[in-house]
């Protein structure tokens, strides 16, 4: 088991009050994006090819994460800044892909607000918000400063990276942070935290505030877009998602107009369904998992990018078949625009993923793109 010791303090000159973030996010509202192809996916452009990025495309199944971690644990890759930013790298340069993201991991925000994490392997909370109570949290100006090393990540990750990839950060959903911070790991059917509905409205706008400007400070440091990883929202109703996901989602679209995505597995079309958030532009785009037809979903699409979505357990098939399911996939869109699609998995790149399976992704993708590059 490894436990925390968290950061304390922002570096020295960091502005961290949120009044003074607040000046900072209003002077770089015009962030320009790096990458050709992920500018004109924003824009709404015919593309040469799809951008291409994979949820955990840095993660364990990679020779570079592998040799980091002989030496590090995932803490110190995580919470040390150089050691995150060279994590990111690594399967921009291995792989081609067209963006970075933030190396780090969904649950920090609450450790900064005081809860004892360690991991063992996987993210465990101690204690459970139930029995600490939310009363006994910090609050945002106190734990605000507790993220600092993710902003300084991002800022060495943009120094280090290729000048024409672009780099994009991430923030946990509220309501998947709060099942982590009740069930104290992400893990069976969520009945308490399902249950805890006293908790989640004194929790909900203590932990949408501290994450609010957690995204300011990752747009400041250099992101051009953020993404809103929910995982566990995909768990609850659509009446409950309405309810307990949409308001805060739909202010922070508001706060960061076209600076957001958002993705959550396991939501069906009701939960989107009537939800102005999800469809009025001001999210940028949303990752859809491996169950939405993707085809129709492009059809379908007025405004921001789609993300996503072949099944990523099908990298895991024998090499020939894995082929013809990647060229089944790209083949099922070949007669739509090549307009709004960002290529992904349905989910995150799994440990023991061939890494071979995931160059070929990207490599066969750029050609495929040359091949039809009559239905653009």
């Amino acid at each position: 088991m490894s436990r925390i010791t968290e950061p304390s303090q922002a570096t020295p000159g960091q502005k961290t009050s949120i009044q003074e973030s607040s000046q900072l996010w209003s002077d770089s509202r015009d962030l320009r994006v790096v990458n050709p192809r992920v500018a004109g996916l924003l824009r709404g452009d015919l593309l040469d090819a799809p951008p291409i990025w994979f949820m955990r495309q840095a993660g364990r199944y990679h020779r570079h994460y592998q040799e980091l971690k002989k030496h590090h644990s995932f803490e110190e890759l995580c919470l040390t800044p150089s050691l995150a930013a060279e994590v990111a790298l690594g399967p921009v340069l291995d792989f081609d892909f067209d963006l970075a993201i933030l190396f780090s991991d969904l649950p920090f925000p609450l450790m900064a607000l005081g809860m004892d994490l360690s991991y063992q392997p996987g993210p465990v909370l101690a204690r459970s918000l139930l029995d600490l109570g939310v009363k006994s949290l910090r609050s945002t100006e106190e734990a605000l400063p507790r993220l600092a090393f993710q902003a300084q990540a991002m800022r060495l990750t943009r120094e280090r990276l290729p000048k024409h990839k672009s780099l994009v950060g991430f923030v946990g959903g509220c309501f998947t942070l709060f099942t982590y911070a009740v069930e104290g790991a992400h893990r069976g059917a969520l009945e308490k935290s399902k249950a805890a509905t006293a908790e989640l409205r004194e929790f909900l706008p203590r932990i949408e505030e501290l994450v609010r400007e957690n995204i300011r400070a990752q747009l400041d440091a250099g992101a051009e877009l953020v993404m809103v990883l929910d995982t566990s929202a995909g768990e609850i109703d659509p009446e409950s998602f309405r309810r307990w996901v949409v308001p805060t989602l739909s202010r922070w679209a508001s706060e960061f107009p076209g600076r957001l995505a958002y993705y959550s597995k396991g939501v069906t079309a009701d939960h989107y369904a009537h939800q102005d958030v999800f469809h009025d532009g001001r999210l940028a785009g949303l990752g859809f998992d491996h169950r939405w037809d993707l085809a129709k979903l492009l059809r379908e699409r007025r405004s921001g990018f789609v993300q996503g979505n072949f099944d990523q357990a099908l990298l895991f098939l024998p090499t020939h078949e894995f082929k013809s399911r990647w060229e089944d996939h790209l083949n099922s869109l070949k007669s739509l625009p090549r307009t709004h699609w960002m290529a992904g998995l349905g989910h995150g790149i799994l440990p023991g993923t061939p890494e071979e399976h995931v160059r070929y992704c990207v490599n066969r993708l750029r050609e495929w793109s040359k091949e039809n590059a009559a239905w653009i």
